[in-house]
């Protein structure tokens, strides 16, 4: 999907990163004084969820670009710390919560990078291990053709030893990354599924293999990788399918060199569904054992979720044992069934992931807490 309109804030149109992305999209533009109007340009659309991926809107962010996880009360959260680069995605994933996320759902990016340089100087100062993120609130690497942002953050991630910076991406935008010398503090991290999710639910994202390429491609480069099925989807037939994708990762990269490998099912807010029935009338994914969870959101009924689980867990470790394999927002019983221990036990799975970073990105180890 591309953008086919830019709007920029009146207060940032002379920033240096405001004037570099108008040049290199070379698309029509407009200062706007209210992001009111733009709100009511998106929602007049038929599909605002669509007009929002079309649109981007240059600005700045007037709160803080350092954010924890917004992780759930009663399930196990990463300690994982978001970097707030921009909001929303030009790919048009089904399942995705930023569509009911942002209201309404505009594609955002914050050039008062200064600021954000900032903030990661505080943290760079800290005694301690911070494992750090673009994913979160947007795809990390759809932003390579309008800014040299992500080069920016790989150098000065590079210069110290106390924090890694995870780009998560379900692209292969890597070429801005051949270069650089990232010192191993910058993890290339994809998000997975399988080919037939992919292809019903991942409109406009690249294909399984080409991801995987993207990632031999990396490792080739000497940068750390990381892999995240989420979310794994249920339907007849998933379990070899994953079982499969897992194969492919395998056979493309080596398990000493993968960070970390995070699984989360399908879950989603009762909002989300009406969203998903009209904009993807095709997909099933909303018509699967759901019960509403303790967070609010729909959940695959506990068993099945531990069914699956129990597979892809002892099929990594039968391949590669030494990889940090990790649950996103599960609870304690699902880690003792599938895993055989709770974070707790190992003291977090912060210190666990924290360790796993130690391990294989050289962070100083002296920081572990």
């Amino acid at each position: 999907m591309q953008i086919s309109k830019l709007f920029i804030d009146k207060h940032v149109a002379d920033f240096p990163d405001t004037l570099t992305i108008q040049e290199n999209l070379q698309v029509p533009f407009e200062i706007i004084h209210d992001i009111r109007n733009l709100f009511d340009i998106v929602n007049a659309s038929d599909d605002p969820v669509q007009k929002g991926k079309e649109t981007l809107y240059l600005t700045r962010n007037k709160g803080a670009f350092l954010k924890d996880c917004p992780g759930t009360h009663h399930y196990t959260c990463c300690g994982y710390k978001i970097l707030h680069i921009g909001s929303f995605c030009t790919m048009d994933c089904s399942y995705c919560i930023l569509q009911e996320y942002f209201h309404p759902p505009v594609l955002q990016y914050f050039v008062n990078k200064e600021d954000l340089f900032s903030e990661l100087d505080m943290v760079f100062k800290k005694k301690e291990i911070s494992r750090i993120g673009t994913g979160e609130f947007t795809d990390s690497l759809i932003w390579e053709k309008m800014t040299n942002l992500t080069e920016e953050l790989v150098n000065r991630f590079a210069a110290q030893d106390r924090a890694v910076l995870e780009l998560k991406t379900k692209t292969v935008s890597i070429k801005g990354l051949k270069e650089l010398d990232h010192n191993r503090k910058t993890i290339a991290s994809w998000s997975l599924n399988t080919e037939k999710i992919i292809n019903s639910e991942e409109r406009n994202t690249t294909s399984l293999s080409a991801r995987l390429k993207a990632a031999a491609k990396c490792e080739s480069w000497g940068y750390p990788l990381a892999f995240h099925f989420d979310p794994i989807v249920i339907y007849e037939g998933c379990e070899e399918e994953y079982i499969k994708v897992i194969d492919s990762i395998f056979s493309h990269v080596s398990s000493e060199n993968i960070v970390w490998i995070s699984l989360g099912t399908f879950r989603y807010i009762p909002t989300l569904k009406e969203t998903i029935q009209k904009r993807f009338p095709d997909s099933k994914i909303v018509y699967g054992e759901f019960i509403k969870g303790i967070d609010g959101k729909k959940r695959y009924f506990k068993p099945i979720r531990l069914e699956i689980y129990k597979r892809i867990v002892s099929y990594i470790k039968e391949i590669a044992p030494e990889v940090l394999v990790y649950f996103c927002m599960e609870d304690d019983e699902v880690w003792k069934k599938t895993m055989g221990f709770c974070p707790e036990e190992k003291h977090s799975l912060s210190k666990m992931l924290d360790e796993s970073a130690v391990k294989v990105c050289k962070i100083n180890s002296d920081y572990l807490k």
